[in-house]
């Protein structure tokens, strides 16, 4: 059963993103409606909110192999982004991540997000790390 996820994040809030988990291939997806506020001078995404969709579909795939509310903190030590395509605003997109290898504490992962129509706007690979939270919450 697929689970939507929403304001539960600062980020979320403030951007309007959906997290879905749930979903049968055990891949976390970031869903975003852009809009003119999601635009850089250009008039198309800013290349920093599609980075912070693949970001966080890569961070919940993470945590669905410990938890499968997605909610075990994993941080993001390294990811590199790629660009293909640009999208304006009145365009859905969404970012899905699969995980490519790791072990217990440490997964590699890759993102794709796309357009509606499945062209790829832009792409991802990071490395993620279980976070072991102190008491009071910090990392």
């Amino acid at each position: 059963m697929i689970e939507e996820i929403r304001n539960e994040t600062g980020a979320q809030q403030t951007l309007g993103y959906v997290l879905t988990i749930g979903h049968e291939d055990g891949c976390a997806r970031c869903h975003l409606d852009v809009t003119g506020a999601h635009t850089n001078r250009h008039d198309v995404l800013h290349g920093g909110i599609a980075a912070t969709l693949l970001d966080n579909a890569m961070g919940a795939t993470c945590s669905l192999t410990v938890d499968e509310s997605a909610r075990t903190p994993f941080l993001t030590i390294s990811m590199a982004t790629q660009f293909m395509a640009p999208v304006m605003a009145g365009t859905r997109v969404t970012a899905t991540a699969r995980i490519t290898g790791g072990g217990r504490s440490i997964l590699f992962l890759a993102a794709d997000l796309v357009d509606e129509t499945g062209v790829l706007i832009a792409s991802a690979t990071g490395v993620f790390k279980r976070a072991r939270l102190q008491k009071g919450g910090d990392a």
